[in-house]
C-alpha cells in the first residue's frame, strides 16, 4: 500500500478536537489499592458522552504512567458496566503503580446500541464503529492529557481479544502510545472494508508490540491469524514479541503478569 493511500485511510479516524466538558461523576476510595473515578467527556462524533473507569493507584507517586484498555467483547451483551469497577484482569497493572483507563466503548454495555457483535463485516455501520472505536481511545487521551497526575509521555495500549484484534489498528492511528500488549490478537477471515481492516493498518505500527497467544485458539488459529498478524507489524525485530503457551483462547494469568510488566518495564521505565 503507498503512503497516499494508506493516508488517506487514516484520515478516516481524525476528529475536530472540540472541548472535552469533562466530569469526574464520582469517586470510589474504598478498593486498597486504587481510587477509582468514574469520570465522562464529550465524544469525538455526534453529540454523545463517553464514559469511562480510571483506576489511580494507591502507595505511588504522579505523574502516573498510564496503559488504555480495549477489552474483549462481553460488553456487547452485558447491559452494565458495573463489573469492570472490581479491575478483573488489569488490577496487577495498577498495583504495579500504573493508572489505567477504561472508556465505555461505542455499542458496549450502557452504550449499547444497533451493533450487536464485534465480529468484522463489510458493511458501514461496521466502519463506521471501528471508526468510533479509535475515536473512543484517542478522546481518553485526550482527556488524560489535561490531568496534572498523568505522564502524558508514557502511554500503553492493552487489549485483549477484540481489543487485541482492534490493536492492529489503534496503535497506527494514535501515535502517543509508547507501548502495546497484546493478549490474544490475530487476524479475523471476515471480510471488512479497508479503512475498517488491521490488515491494512498493521504495516504501519511501529511501536515496541508484546503478543501473548494460545496455540489452541479457535478464534484466532496460530498459522493462519496469529503469525501473520505479528510477522506483518513494522516494528523492528528485536522491539516485538510474540510468545505462544499450551491453551486456547486464554493465557496463564501468571505468565501474563510477568511478561506484561517486565515488557512496561523495559518500554516505559519502572515506577516509582
Amino acid at each position: 500500500m503507498s503512503p497516499v493511500v494508506f493516508e488517506t485511510l487514516r484520515q478516516q479516524y481524525d476528529y475536530d478536537h472540540t472541548p472535552l466538558n469533562a466530569k469526574v461523576d464520582r469517586r470510589d476510595t474504598t478498593p486498597s489499592s486504587w481510587v477509582l473515578e468514574h469520570v465522562s467527556f464529550d465524544a469525538a462524533y455526534g453529540h454523545e458522552r463517553v464514559p469511562a473507569l480510571l483506576f489511580i493507584p494507591k502507595g505511588s507517586h504522579p505523574p502516573y504512567q498510564t496503559i488504555v484498555y480495549f477489552p474483549g467483547d462481553n460488553g456487547f451483551d452485558i447491559a452494565s458496566s458495573a463489573s469492570l469497577a472490581s479491575g478483573p484482569l488489569i488490577d496487577f497493572f495498577v498495583k504495579s503503580g500504573r493508572a489505567v483507563m477504561l472508556p465505555i466503548f461505542k455499542g458496549t454495555y450502557e452504550r449499547r446500541d444497533s451493533m450487536t457483535r464485534s465480529i468484522p463485516n463489510s458493511s458501514v455501520q461496521y466502519r463506521d464503529h471501528v471508526v468510533m472505536w479509535a475515536k473512543d481511545v484517542r478522546r481518553s487521551m485526550d482527556y488524560l492529557a489535561t490531568r496534572a497526575d498523568i505522564d502524558t509521555a508514557r502511554f500503553a495500549y492493552f487489549g485483549v481479544s477484540w481489543g487485541g484484534r482492534i490493536g492492529g489498528l489503534v496503535p497506527a492511528v494514535e501515535p502517543r502510545f509508547k507501548a502495546v500488549i497484546l493478549f490474544i490478537a490475530g487476524l479475523r477471515m471476515q471480510p471488512a472494508r479497508p479503512e475498517a481492516d488491521p490488515f491494512n493498518f498493521l504495516q504501519h505500527i511501529t511501536v515496541p508490540v508484546l503478543m501473548l497467544n494460545g496455540k489452541y485458539d479457535y478464534y484466532f488459529p496460530t498459522e493462519t491469524a496469529q503469525k501473520p498478524f505479528f510477522r506483518m507489524l513494522a516494528t523492528p525485530a528485536d522491539r516485538k514479541r510474540y510468545v505462544v503457551y499450551e491453551s486456547g483462547h486464554t493465557l496463564p494469568r501468571a505468565q501474563l503478569i510477568q511478561e506484561s510488566l517486565e515488557w512496561l518495564d523495559k518500554y516505559l521505565g519502572r515506577t516509582q
